[in-house]
């Protein structure tokens, strides 16, 4: 399952066709794959295409001003929020969706759910010496959420994994209705896995990447590192989205 879900989608991503079509025109000493390589690299890094695939995840779940956020029983923050881990003293390693950990801390703050859950990612590469879900818990210490308020789930990872593992929280504390912090692109396979987990969620989506009332013109089409990580991440869920739910319905069948 790991592999399929995360090696094998890899080569269905706009580079891992490219360096594909160029090792075949290589070993075939043939023009058209350095043709196509070039095209399928020119589409995916133009933002006229990363910003529409990245925008197409996120448009579903718009973004909701934390006052107006009804009451739940937690705040789910869902992990990936630190890059690689650092030694004891230094700054915290805040990666991209350090977002999410400070919307968890806001919805806290403004009393939304008397528990803030943090998810104990660790994955198999990173080298961690505790659960990422930790360090999450420190710096919500460290902005005044009381410890007692705070729960880091079981080891988990990946999103199916932090599904599960709040579901089980649930069951635990009877609770009925969670408020689902994470990534904006992020949220369509969030949401789905969540309820299949059977977990209740109102959505609250952070660290949104497009922006949806820019005009087109001529640097859309004008390619850049930006724009080719939007493709590949929107794909990226695409495919997680996709395998899941097949996954899902042959986990039914049986």
């Amino acid at each position: 399952m790991f592999l399929l879900n995360k090696i094998l989608p890899v080569l269905f991503l706009p580079l891992g066709v490219v360096i594909i079509l160029l090792l075949y025109a290589m070993m075939r000493v043939k023009r058209w794959p350095v043709f196509a390589a070039l095209v399928i690299l020119y589409l995916a890094g133009i933002p006229f295409i990363g910003d529409r695939l990245i925008g197409s995840l996120e448009s579903p779940y718009p973004a909701v001003p934390p006052s107006q956020v009804e009451a739940a029983d937690a705040i789910v923050v869902l992990g990936g929020i630190f890059g690689p881990p650092v030694t004891e003293g230094m700054l915290p390693n805040v990666g991209e969706a350090g977002e999410r950990l400070e919307a968890g801390i806001v919805l806290t703050q403004l009393n939304k759910a008397p528990w803030l859950i943090f998810t104990g990612g660790r994955l198999p590469w990173e080298n961690r010496s505790h659960l990422e879900g930790e360090d999450s818990k420190a710096q919500a210490l460290a902005r005044g959420v009381p410890s007692k308020k705070i729960i880091v789930t079981r080891e988990v990872a990946n999103t199916a994994d932090e599904a599960r593992a709040v579901a089980d929280l649930m069951r635990e504390h009877d609770w009925h209705r969670m408020i689902l912090v994470t990534t904006a692109w992020h949220m369509p396979r969030a949401v789905l896995l969540f309820k299949r987990a059977g977990v209740d969620c109102m959505i609250f989506p952070v660290d949104f990447r497009c922006n949806a009332t820019r005009t087109t013109g001529l640097l859309d089409f004008i390619p850049n590192a930006g724009a080719l990580t939007n493709t590949e991440t929107a794909l990226r869920e695409y495919y997680g989205y996709w395998f899941y739910s097949v996954a899902g319905k042959l986990s039914f069948k049986k």
